[in-house]
């Protein structure tokens, strides 16, 4: 799987154990990045020479390519920078910023509004998403800079049979075709989404969908996407919607178009007295949030996925090839 949801079902246990958490993420230990490289159109004038910042991320594959992202983008901003990326599970790296042992990460609107900051409700336009959690998070020593269009969130996806039969583009359009004819509309899930209020039995309730619990297909999340491709279990299927999977097998993301699905668009979280310190940071990064789309993150996310790439070597790759550092 690209991604876990569990943590925000569980966001008041993960509260009370995050002291626990880092104690065992392994924030005191570390190595330092040591990229070979110079300004592009990130870091010219190497704003932030002297430096000494600390990288952070969760496990999981688009964390460790943005986590690498962002601190190749601090040196070459001529940042010293220590590698903290990969720890297990959202609270750790969190608290990380919270606590000063990191400097920066990158972080999901969503994760923060929902997990971190309690809030049962998520707040439907991505803008005022991100203002809420930037607002909210100023009194936790939390600096969230400028979000990017990449928004990992859930989504339903077909195969290019099943779009090509239906013609199907969005969500109402799947509603129709469960009322027109209830036996086309097959689900392949994961067990999180069937029971979570933002997932099946939300959007059902949004969409006034009516699916049979016999046409739903419960399974791990990465047997979703090959049943799904191959169209013997299902014909429409639970996805995220910056999983590399969507590209190399050719899916096509369905359009929420009353937009049900919570925003979880990806923004550089930054601690407050570490950006006071280096306030070059926020123009470091601009470029690089600005270019970031989803399917920017499929594309990097297969990489390392399908095709077993290094996700720092990916993301080096692509710094370079953007123009943003040099060799």
């Amino acid at each position: 799987m690209i991604r876990s949801r569990a943590v925000r079902a569980r966001a008041g246990l993960a509260l009370l154990l995050s002291g626990a958490l880092l104690a065992g993420c392994g924030l005191t230990s570390g190595s330092p990045m040591v990229d070979d490289v110079q300004p592009g159109t990130v870091g010219r004038g190497r704003p932030l020479e002297g430096a000494k910042l600390t990288v952070t991320s969760k496990e999981f594959t688009e964390q460790l390519v943005l986590g690498a992202i962002m601190g190749i983008a601090f040196q070459a901003a001529g940042a010293s920078v220590l590698d903290r990326t990969g720890i297990q599970g959202s609270i750790g790296a969190r608290e990380a910023v919270k606590s000063g042992d990191a400097d920066a990460m990158y972080e999901y609107t969503g994760t923060s509004w929902i997990t971190y900051l309690g809030n049962s409700e998520p707040i439907v336009d991505p803008q005022e998403q991100w203002e809420a959690v930037r607002e909210a998070d100023k009194a936790n020593g939390i600096t969230w800079l400028p979000p990017a269009r990449l928004n990992n969130t859930y989504a339903l996806a077909v195969n290019p049979a099943t779009e090509k039969k239906y013609g199907i583009k969005n969500l109402s359009q799947v509603a129709e075709l469960s009322k027109r004819d209830p036996g086309a509309v097959t689900l392949c899930v994961e067990s999180e989404f069937a029971s979570r209020q933002d997932g099946l039995p939300g959007m059902q309730k949004k969409y006034g969908m009516n699916i049979p619990a016999s046409n739903i297909k419960k399974m791990d999340g990465g047997i979703v996407y090959t049943e799904l491709s191959s169209g013997r279990s299902c014909a429409f299927g639970e996805v995220f919607t910056t999983d590399g999977r969507i590209k190399a097998l050719d899916l096509t993301v369905l359009d929420d178009d009353k937009n049900f699905f919570p925003n979880y668009n990806v923004a550089p979280e930054i601690n407050t007295k570490a950006l006071e310190k280096y306030p070059a940071i926020p123009e470091v990064l601009a470029p690089i949030t600005a270019k970031l789309d989803n399917a920017i993150a499929q594309e990097l996310n297969s990489k390392v996925a399908v095709q077993g790439q290094d996700p720092h070597t990916v993301a080096l790759e692509w710094m370079l090839a953007e123009g943003f550092v040099k060799d």
